[in-house]
């Protein structure tokens, strides 16, 4: 509890003309008798009596007995209301600031009621709240500067986790073993394109076929993407630090492994970008902020020792907003690569600009509460939020321990399965992974599957689906919980700040790039009490069971940028798969001939525990249409049409991330 406010006021010694507190109570009582005698005799002998009809009973009666009644009312009358004064008045000596030499002056009540108003709890009378505010200093603060002392003096939560753990799984025992490795299908006929762009834009099992066919290596391959991010980078603001020395380290690598007929699967040698809120040694992890901009970490991060052991090639750390929030970092703001004009939203904006130009062949990005599904719908690419728990997150900045998931962004859906294949599995440091049981998406029969469409679904994609031999039926998941937001804002915002609670306790949010952003929030977040954030949780348990009860199909599709629904997703921790559907001319175009598009995507929802069938159903519709193989026109927006600087499009109103 914050220090009440007190003020010195001495007009308020002399509150008590007659100075009750010196009074004793024997005083006190013959100066009530003589108070009500004498105001009985005023009333019998003034000659201009008040007019009311307890006095005027008085008067007219003639009666001794009612005349002594009358005067021990008055009596009674005087005495609750003076006695009930003198109480107070003692009261208020017990709290006065002289009985209490840690205070300078008198208590200012109006500023108690406030502080305790902030956290709805102005429920307590003042003694009442003078007795928390002792039990504070004697017993909780000194607790919460201990706790403190020992696991916030680091930012980030990379270090002493909670063990408050969320468990997504709505079935704990399963019926299914795990697959150890999914089954990917064998491409043939894979050829080496001339032009350095469209090898850019093949997709993980293209390149992994041209690389273990030896038609390229690995660090030819690498050197294309190393171009790439030089080029683009600076014009999306979508590269934070290339690893050059590292990727090229690797690339090599890879190439000795394969000549010794070593190969590691679809991944090996492959490039790709890690979002830059994962930690790698010898590389700055800057978290996009202004404060964290030159930190080193010497940590190895779970999901990059994983790509690591599969034979990847680390070209890049990709932009993340200041401290995962949003699309602002410290070196600008990223743009969306098919309109350039647009920013891509979301804090994983680099992964989905990178993969969207053909900078990265995939990225690892992650989501708190729509870093994976907003960029990835703004830049028209394929992304997967897989289910809470599925890869590990040790060495990755942290917002909620029962929130974060990291995920893939990629060319498609199954690009999406074989990076999720080589990420998924338990880590050991990280309470909330888990070994989710994954049946094979590339064995997945969808025509003995049932998938629901809500009103905001494009209607094509379930004409397709259908037609590939899916059950498509009209669907609307319900649930009676209205404060689906807040419960997420106040998990999000509360566990925010209990990772960084030593930045904001020595003013490093005064620095940050966007003061209505997490300044803002985590000042918010610090009055929320401990038990309203419980009751937030409980309120969670409830929309859990509620969504399992109404979830009555193996899948269902619509918005993938639905707030609401991002929500819901992320506090229920289902998966959702992001699929490019089409595209549509931008707003106030400059010119009809323009090449800079909106892009349309989808959102395939699946139960927990069940990305294969999201993947699988994504994977169904894109074998028909090629909206996920277009390509951005960063070079050539497009006859008579030239970006102002700076942009005319005006940024919507951002929503929490």
């Amino acid at each position: 509890m914050a220090s009440y406010c007190w003020s010195w006021q001495r007009s308020r010694d002399n509150m008590c003309p007659m100075r009750l507190l010196n009074l004793t109570r024997g005083k006190l009582c013959v100066f009530l008798v003589l108070t009500s005698f004498f105001l009985l005799l005023t009333c019998i002998f003034a000659s201009n009596p008040p007019q009311t009809c307890f006095l005027n009973r008085i008067l007219a009666s003639n009666s001794t007995a009612y005349m002594v009644c009358a005067c021990k009312k008055i009596w009674k009358m005087m005495f609750a209301r003076v006695w009930g004064h003198y109480r107070t008045i003692l009261s208020s000596a017990k709290l006065d600031p002289k009985n209490h030499p840690e205070h300078s002056g008198k208590i200012n009540y109006e500023c108690l009621h406030t502080a305790f108003g902030l956290l709805d709890a102005d429920i307590f009378n003042d003694s009442k709240m003078l007795e928390i505010e002792k039990g504070v200093k004697e017993l909780n603060i000194p607790i919460t500067r201990a706790n403190r002392k020992l696991v916030a003096s680091v930012n980030g939560g990379l270090e002493n986790p909670s063990y408050l753990v969320f468990n997504s799984a709505w079935n704990i025992c399963h019926a299914r073993n795990a697959i150890k490795q999914f089954n990917y299908p064998a491409l043939s006929g894979v050829q080496r394109h001339g032009r350095d762009e469209d090898i850019a834009f093949m997709s993980i099992l293209e390149l992994g076929q041209l690389i273990r066919s030896k038609v390229i290596t690995s660090e030819e391959l690498t050197g294309i993407f190393l171009k790439r991010l030089k080029r683009y980078g600076p014009v999306l603001e979508s590269v934070v630090t290339i690893t050059e020395e590292l990727a090229y380290k690797q690339a090599k690598q890879a190439d000795q492994l394969l000549a010794k007929g070593t190969y590691l699967g679809p991944l090996h040698g492959i490039p790709y970008g890690l979002k830059d809120i994962i930690a790698v040694p010898q590389y700055k992890t800057t978290w996009g902020s202004e404060s964290f901009k030159d930190q080193v970490l010497d940590i190895e991060a779970w999901v990059y020792k994983r790509l690591k052991s599969a034979g990847a090639v680390l070209v890049g750390k990709l932009v993340t907003g200041s401290l995962a929030y949003d699309d602002i970092w410290f070196g600008g703001r990223t743009r969306n690569p098919w309109n350039i004009e647009e920013y891509s939203t979301g804090s994983s904006a680099g992964p989905a600009a990178c993969t969207s130009a053909g900078m990265v062949p995939f990225a690892i990005g992650s989501e708190t509460a729509g870093s994976i599904t907003y960029p990835a719908a703004r830049c028209g690419v394929t992304a997967l939020r897989p289910t809470f728990g599925t890869v590990g997150r040790t060495g990755v900045m942290s917002i909620s321990e029962s929130l974060d998931k990291l995920g893939p962004f990629c060319r498609s859906a199954a690009d999406c399965a074989v990076v999720l294949d080589y990420i998924r599995g338990k880590d050991p440091d990280d309470l909330s992974s888990r070994d989710i049981p994954l049946a094979d998406p590339f064995a997945v029969d969808i025509t003995k599957l049932t998938v629901g469409y809500l009103e905001d679904a494009e209607m094509d994609v379930v004409q397709v689906l259908r037609s590939k031999g899916v059950n498509m039926v009209p669907f609307k998941l319900n649930y009676t919980v209205e404060s689906v937001q807040g419960i997420l804002n106040f998990t999000m915002d509360v566990d925010m700040l209990a990772h960084f609670d030593e930045w904001q306790r020595s003013h490093q949010d005064d620095d940050y790039e966007a003061q209505d952003q997490w300044p803002l929030e985590l000042r918010r977040a610090r009055v929320i009490s401990a038990v309203d954030y419980v009751q937030a949780q409980r309120m969670r348990g409830k929309l859990i069971r509620e969504v399992k009860e109404n979830f009555k199909v193996n899948a269902f599709i619509g918005n993938a940028t639905d707030w609401e629904r991002v929500c819901m997703g992320n506090l229920v921790g289902f998966p959702v798969i992001v699929v490019p559907t089409g595209f549509k001319k931008i707003s106030d175009a400059p010119s009809n001939d323009t090449r800079r598009r909106t892009t349309i995507t989808m959102g395939i929802y699946a139960p927990p525990d069940h990305d294969h069938v999201a993947l699988a159903l994504a994977m169904a519709y894109q074998s028909v249409t090629d909206h996920h193989k277009q390509r951005p026109p960063i070079d050539d927006l497009g006859p008579n049409d030239l970006i102002p600087n700076p942009p005319r499009a005006v940024v919507p109103p951002r929503q929490l991330f």
